[in-house]
């Protein structure tokens, strides 16, 4: 299973890089059109000139479509649905198959596994349904309504998220959902408006352009997806994150500041680049960080002996954190960190501090019941250890 875990997690990196980045560059292409130089045929919309690799390349794009289409007629749709199988894989593996551990939290809501992944699948196929009907309703013509409805609807699923599961699988989840979002966008709209277009130019008829123009604005809401969905899909590597009381604020914020910023180099591709949107995304990330700070915490005062922290540590930690996990979930050590000895407990001695005392993402979903007592009492043995403290 770690084999299998290892080349997913790969092949999910390696097709979320095509997939992302022949995204950005069709933005990036459509923004920067020109008319084509001395006139030119009616049906070209525009050209861009590039060079790159050592050649030079003249891309052209139709209003509609060619007269006669040419062949072969490549599409961009399998980095895409490559990166959704690769991540649900990986969702179901990890987090389905794995939801005692990974997905419920019982701190958080009392959920039986199958319920919690029963949960997970319908925020998963919810969020689509909901984001559909919303781009199919009379709302979606008008932009500013639209965006702030569905930033309204992003914040609470990052709330509901956040409510039900422990941060760390809210969080993928919600990358989880809008990477559907995406997939969907591609499967259910682009393409299938692509191939009326396709088809039409291939009886020799004039395609209708209304396709066309609705794939292009959910191309258009995927740019904006993009850095959110990157951001919730490396969240495991920030507790300070995902295991706070106001996760689900963090999570969202993070998203709108990830989708401003995007929107900047949208704006900056089409040659008008207000600063507005980096400025506001600098605010919020900036708010962000106040609101994730660490809050200063005193110390009990009491010495605590290395012994003690290994009684707490062997009662809740090692499960996991050992060289032979007896947790069947692991079969080594969770980030290598393993506290068999004095010595191991003393070299993590910071990062057990921090996951355990200051992020509390640890123990994982606090499977093992940790209690506000045990953590005190390793935060007071690490306060000792930072003052020299005699024998600890």
């Amino acid at each position: 299973m770690d084999w299998v875990e290892l080349l997913a997690r790969w092949l999910h990196f390696i097709a979320g890089i095509a997939w992302i980045g022949s995204s950005f560059y069709f933005i990036w292409l459509d923004n920067h059109l020109r008319a084509p130089r001395g006139g030119g045929r009616d049906e070209i919309a525009g050209e861009v000139w590039s060079v790159h690799g050592g050649g030079f390349y003249h891309a052209q794009k139709y209003r509609v479509a060619p007269p006669e289409l040419p062949d072969p007629l490549h599409w961009f749709k399998w980095e895409a649905y490559t990166t959704w199988l690769s991540g649900m894989f990986l969702l179901v593996t990890i987090y389905w198959l794995g939801a005692g551990v990974y997905l419920v939290d019982r701190s958080v809501a009392d959920l039986e596994p199958w319920q919690a992944i029963a949960v997970s699948a319908a925020f998963i196929v919810g969020g689509w349904v909901v984001y559909d009907g919303l781009c199919r309703s009379p709302l979606a013509a008008r932009e500013g309504l639209f965006a702030g409805i569905l930033f309204a609807l992003v914040v609470l699923l990052a709330w509901g998220l956040c409510s039900l599961f422990g941060g760390r699988a809210a969080f993928v989840h919600f990358g989880a959902v809008l990477g559907t979002i995406m997939v969907a966008n591609v499967a259910m709209v682009i393409i299938p408006g692509q191939k009326k277009m396709v088809a039409a130019a291939a009886r020799g008829e004039a395609p209708d352009p209304a396709p066309g123009i609705k794939a292009k604005q959910r191309s258009v809401h995927n740019t904006y997806f993009t850095l959110p969905v990157l951001f919730a899909m490396t969240s495991n590597h920030f507790p300070f994150a995902y295991a706070h009381r106001y996760g689900w604020v963090l999570l969202a914020g993070i998203a709108l500041a990830g989708a401003l910023i995007r929107a900047w180099f949208v704006m900056r591709h089409a040659g008008r680049a207000s600063p507005a949107p980096l400025v506001a995304a600098g605010a919020v990330l900036v708010a962000m960080a106040v609101l994730a700070a660490p809050a200063s915490r005193d110390g009990s005062g009491s010495r605590v002996s290395l012994a003690a922290v290994r009684d707490v540590l062997d009662a809740r930690c090692t499960s996991c954190h050992s060289e032979t996990p007896s947790n069947p979930g692991f079969a080594a050590p969770p980030a290598g960190m393993a506290f068999d000895t004095n010595g191991q407990v003393r070299a993590e001695a910071a990062r057990i501090h921090e996951q355990v005392v200051v992020t509390r993402g640890m123990p994982i979903g606090n499977l093992t019941n940790m209690t506000d007592e045990e953590r005190q009492l390793i935060d007071d043995w690490y306060r000792g250890q930072m003052e020299g403290a005699p024998g600890e």
